[in-house]
């Protein structure tokens, strides 16, 4: 039974569900079966679910919201955020879809990851012993954000846990994989960036004409797999 959670309001449209203050699989298990929940069994008046890495926001119509008799004279707010909780009041993540496991090719180091070298002396370890560790593990896509289709990945070994740059780059190549703190991910455009790039893979992470256009989904499970060079540039060769 969920139990430990709150709802606060998020402007004047959106009811955030609290679920933890820690970044964990156990709060991203909860976080995955209240979005599982509530998008088959959607509050009347939902417009959409957003997941973080700790918390669900889920945005209403305030016009939609129905006027139940209980709730004569409350707030379209008072009235959602009620339904919500009771929604999820007797939710257990018991209820998770199966995720779907994604393979990532990967081109580590060389101008694919400038910082691999720095990373790996960091931890004194060698090159190819990063991108093993690097490559082994099994990740957990934990939210989407600050980019379009931008993936925070749990999981990193904590051997190659590694502080982001002092001075962020201006622009980061798309598809880039980098290394923030505790956290890995892919930048799926090019953007502004402070993580440690260690490699790069040719997919392309978000397409705004797929659908759908991110490549990874909240709960997806996600391995690397190195790639040499020429590898790389026939899969990111156009059709």
């Amino acid at each position: 039974m969920l139990t430990d959670f709150t709802l606060t309001p998020l402007g004047d449209r959106a009811v955030l569900v609290r679920l933890g203050t820690t970044i964990d699989d156990a709060t991203h298990r909860r976080v995955r079966a209240v979005c599982a929940h509530l998008g088959a069994h959607p509050v009347p008046g939902t417009i959409e679910l957003v997941p973080a890495f700790a918390s669900v926001a889920v945005h209403y119509d305030p016009a939609r919201v129905p006027n139940e008799t209980n709730g004569k004279g409350a707030s379209p707010y008072a009235r959602f955020a009620a339904a919500v909780g009771a929604a999820i009041s007797d939710l257990g993540d018991e209820e998770l879809p199966p995720p779907r496991t994604v393979e990532i090719p990967v081109c580590y180091g060389g101008a694919f990851g400038p910082d691999l070298e720095s990373v790996a002396r960091a931890h004194e370890l060698s090159t190819e012993d990063a991108i093993q560790l690097h490559s082994g593990g099994t990740y957990s896509v934990y939210m989407l954000g600050f980019a379009p289709g931008f993936a925070y990945l749990g999981g990193l070994p904590e051997a190659l846990v590694t502080p982001r740059r002092p001075e962020p780059r201006t622009a980061v190549p798309a598809g880039s994989v980098g290394i923030g703190g505790s956290q890995t991910g892919i930048y799926p455009l090019v953007s502004p960036g402070g993580w440690q790039l260690i490699g790069r893979t040719p997919l392309r992470m978000f397409d705004a004409e797929r659908e759908p256009p991110t490549a990874l989904a909240v709960g997806d499970r996600v391995r690397f797999r190195p790639i040499e060079p020429n590898e790389f540039e026939r899969m990111a060769a156009p059709p």
